[in-house]
């Protein structure tokens, strides 16, 4: 399994840093980055279709139709090619991108998010995970690797170089591949009855900020709501990519240390209900549009 998650990726592209409120305003709503996109249509039409090369001109087509422009589309896929998310291949005098085994995990892992896992966290046992860290003051790269990765398996810092995550979460692959084993202890542990857990949830996490994602992203997609105007795949990109830009950043606090009216649930009913409206036609849209060849294996040796 590789190294990289969703969280992280952008240690080797634009993504790692980009705030899921940075988008660009357009008359549809915020225009999630080319980056952003590209990867939803890779997890989308590519991903479980086998080993594929998708011609470019395929891709810059797609793109288009969720409102991005032919040149954006190549330096991105460019920048992807040069950080090992995709690999290309020239067949004549086109170019061909497919996924690297890194993209692959990294699309694994957010595709688990967006379709396995309920925003709400409804079956929490009570057992945190507490995971002490103390590194160099040198060491700012990996501070700010260990904290991206911490953030995306849904931690939040209790204090400077001690955080938390509901649950049993299993740390041990990103310590062993930041290497920072002499560095970290780890917990997990129940909070004891003198311990306001509510209170403690409100420290660690920035509650407002969740919700007010959650809260703009239903507002926003509840008018398409039973519609089937519009482009169905340009759609579907540009829910996709900016459900997952939310539910990166939500570690999935216990539903009961959550105010009644969270409004993570309105917004996840609103993104699966697009979701399936889209899912039949933007499929078969990619069918017509995509320009695709299979990756052959490896000739073997006498």
């Amino acid at each position: 399994m590789g190294g990289l998650t969703l969280a992280d990726v952008n240690d080797v592209n634009e993504l790692k840093d980009e705030d899921p409120r940075a988008l660009t305003d357009t008359p549809g709503g915020p225009q999630p980055r080319p980056q952003s996109l590209l990867l939803a249509f890779f997890g989308g039409y590519v991903l479980d279709e086998g080993p594929l090369y998708v011609y470019s001109g395929s891709i810059i087509d797609v793109l288009a139709r969720a409102g991005v422009g032919e040149q954006a589309v190549r330096s991105t896929l460019t920048r992807m090619v040069n950080r090992g998310l995709l690999q290309r291949q020239r067949q004549g005098r086109r170019m061909y991108f497919g996924l690297t085994a890194e993209a692959t995990h990294v699309l694994q892992d957010g595709g688990n998010r967006l379709w396995e896992d309920s925003a709400v966290n409804e079956d929490w046992d009570g057992i945190w995970t507490l995971f002490g860290f103390s590194l160099p003051e040198s060491w700012q790269r990996q501070r700010h690797d260990l904290r991206s990765r911490l953030t995306w398996s849904g931690f939040g810092p209790l204090y400077s170089g001690l955080w938390i995550a509901p649950g049993d979460v299993d740390v041990s692959g990103i310590v062993s591949e930041l290497g920072l084993a002499a560095h970290v202890k780890i917990f997990h542990a129940r909070a004891d009855v003198a311990t306001d857990i509510d209170v403690m949830i409100r420290e660690a996490w920035d509650l407002e900020s969740i919700a007010a994602r959650y809260a703009c992203f239903d507002k926003r997609w509840t008018p398409h709501l039973g519609t089937c105007s519009g482009d169905p795949i340009g759609t579907r990109l540009r829910l996709v990519s900016e459900w997952l830009g939310i539910i990166r950043t939500d570690p999935r606090l216990p539903a009961l240390h959550l105010p009644p009216d969270w409004p993570a649930r309105a917004a996840q009913r609103t993104f699966r209900d697009i979701a399936d409206r889209t899912e039949a036609p933007a499929r078969r849209m990619a069918a017509e549009l995509l320009q695709t060849v299979s990756v052959q294996p490896p000739e073997s040796s006498p």
